[in-house]
């Protein structure tokens, strides 16, 4: 029950009167309704800080001191990148989102199982998987942050915050954006998004840094120039 009877008023669930609230909400309407339009917000700040011809080198930095493994490749060469990552790792099994552009896995090491991202996938079973491999939605310079919106390369938000190494494919330059303002107007706030800067880690008081605790323990960037 969310509510009792008292006093002849109703109460919600954390004990507050309805009709007290509403009698208040009712003056905060009659208050406010000849008042003028709110204006809008002034942005006339600067955007970014960082010249165009900064921003995949300024990634790839700021990536690496977030301790991100960083690569740089173009597209004949990224299948066999893939390939050599997969089996540097040891990797037998491998988590693949939906969509994947069909050559990106032409160089995978003989033997690797391919594990499709399926709904019923139980968290356990996601944490034996070896690794995943996901294409991304932004990258954003200044920040050095990688931006997930389930889309269908990359999957649901889970295949990459269990799976102990993450390889994340970034699309130079048209993927990269100097900063998080130019990055907010090309995101859409109602898709899942994940926001990643680095592997997962994180301190206690003592500041005694552990990785892997919220996601994987090792995350490889690779910046494609297509």
């Amino acid at each position: 029950m969310n509510g009792t009877e008292r006093d002849g008023q109703s109460r919600d669930g954390g004990g507050a009167s309805v009709g007290s609230r509403e009698r208040i909400l009712a003056r905060i309407r009659t208050a406010v309704a000849d008042a003028p339009e709110a204006p809008g917000p002034v942005r006339d700040y600067l955007d970014t800080h960082t010249p165009d011809d900064r921003t995949v080198d300024l990634l790839a930095e700021n990536l690496a001191d977030y301790r991100a493994l960083v690569h740089r490749t173009d597209t004949p060469e990224l299948p066999a990148l893939i390939g050599r990552l997969l089996a540097d790792r040891g990797a037998r099994t491998l988590l693949v989102p939906p969509v994947l552009p069909a050559d990106w896995l032409t160089g995978t090491p003989e033997g690797l199982t391919r594990i499709a991202d399926d709904p019923a996938i139980t968290a356990g079973e996601l944490d034996a998987v070896d690794s995943v491999v996901t294409g991304c939605a932004l990258a954003i310079a200044e920040t050095g942050t990688l931006i997930l919106d389930a889309a269908l390369d990359q999957g649901r938000r889970r295949i990459t915050l269990i799976p102990d190494h993450h390889i994340c494919v970034v699309r130079v330059p048209d993927q990269v954006v100097a900063s998080v303002p130019r990055a907010m107007p090309r995101l859409d706030p109602t898709r899942a998004l994940t926001w990643i800067s680095g592997p997962s880690a994180t301190s206690d008081i003592e500041l005694d840094r552990v990785e892997g605790v919220h996601g994987p323990r090792t995350l490889e960037v690779i910046l494609l120039t297509e």
